[in-house]
């Protein structure tokens, strides 16, 4: 019975596949963000305070547009890296990291989340699998190749079969959580998986207890 149940598990050990190299998995998150063609209506909401917007999508450029007053962040997504863009009647202008931290409208999110620059970063593993809203996701931990980031590392929960983000947890530069960003429900448009809601929460860094709570409302 001993050999037999040897076997067995050295047959599930040979068998079992090896996760793919985590810039395999980075690739699929960023061609499924840049596959979208849409225009739908958005909000961020944060207690009683409401930001309505309209995103509109055309493959690898999405555009976030406010109102009151009016204002656009248009983010470009490339094969090597991501840029985010303020558009006004006098132009584009590009984003600095040295203006990352800004928050978008005074909500949770700032400019750096807009522009997943975390997707770029060389320094990535896969470190397991888990489920997430009863997804199957791949858990990579990626880390800052620079200080220009808010985030030190962040891991990252990617649905295996469609390439979204699931979930993720960005530290700070102390090891702390400072933000993560959840999931909360999707929805089809157009036959492709989209976004319905996220909830991003700050935490305080001392006591680790949630100090905001924002979310992100996409309406077909």
């Amino acid at each position: 019975m001993k050999t037999v149940l040897s076997l067995l598990l050295a047959a599930s050990s040979l068998f079992a596949a090896p996760p793919p190299p985590a810039q395999e998995i980075l690739e699929a998150v960023r061609l499924q963000q840049a596959q979208q063609d849409l225009e739908l209506q958005g909000q961020l909401r944060e207690g009683e305070t409401i930001v309505p917007f309209r995103l509109t999508q055309t493959g690898p450029v999405i555009r976030y547009n406010f109102s009151d007053p009016d204002e656009a962040l248009q983010l470009r997504l490339g094969d090597n890296d991501s840029r985010l863009e303020e558009v006004t009647r006098s132009g584009v202008e590009k984003i600095t990291a040295a203006q990352f931290d800004h928050k978008v409208r005074g909500t949770g999110i700032t400019y750096e989340d807009l522009a997943l620059k975390f997707l770029y970063w060389p320094n990535a593993k896969v470190t397991g699998e888990n489920s997430i809203q009863t997804r199957n996701c791949w858990k990579l931990e990626l880390k800052a190749p620079n200080r220009q980031s808010q985030y030190s590392n962040v891991w990252l929960w990617v649905d295996k079969n469609s390439g979204a983000i699931m979930r993720m947890d960005g530290y700070d530069w102390n090891a702390k959580l400072a933000k993560r960003f959840s999931v909360v429900s999707g929805q089809k448009i157009e036959g492709r998986w989209f976004l319905k809601q996220m909830r991003i929460e700050e935490f305080d860094p001392g006591s680790g207890k949630v100090k905001t709570r924002t979310y992100l409302e996409i309406k077909k």
